[in-house]
């Protein structure tokens, strides 16, 4: 079963936090470890929210506004794609994610259907 791995945190702490490189590398050694047993599907750490551009249509006309859907304290910065027997799987993956000691990560099953999806 795959599951996202939403990864929230406050942009503004990791901005000014000066052990980047060394969370980085360890964000990669957990990507190297579930890849390596066959559950790692994709990730990417996201540009910050500033980039962001939102799109609403709403009585048929489209509204396009820069920035993010929703303030919030923590951004959403990143994501992880995995192949995990179950949700404690997922769990245990998304609690060896650095950010998880800083931000939140939030688990979300992936709703797989036989049909192809259409949006």
């Amino acid at each position: 079963m795959k599951f996202l791995l939403l990864i929230h945190y406050e942009e503004q702490v990791w901005e000014e936090r000066s052990d980047k490189t060394p969370i980085l590398e360890e964000c990669g050694r957990v990507v190297e470890e579930v890849a390596a047993r066959g559950q790692y599907v994709a990730a990417a750490q996201l540009h910050p929210t500033t980039t962001a551009t939102s799109v609403r249509v709403r009585d048929g006309k489209r509204l396009v506004t820069d920035g993010p859907f929703a303030e919030t304290r923590e951004q959403l910065g990143g994501y992880m794609l995995v192949d995990a027997g179950n949700l404690d799987e997922a769990i245990a993956i998304a609690g060896k994610l650095p950010p998880a000691r800083w931000g939140t990560i939030e688990v979300r099953p992936i709703l797989e259907d036989k049909a192809p999806t259409r949006l």
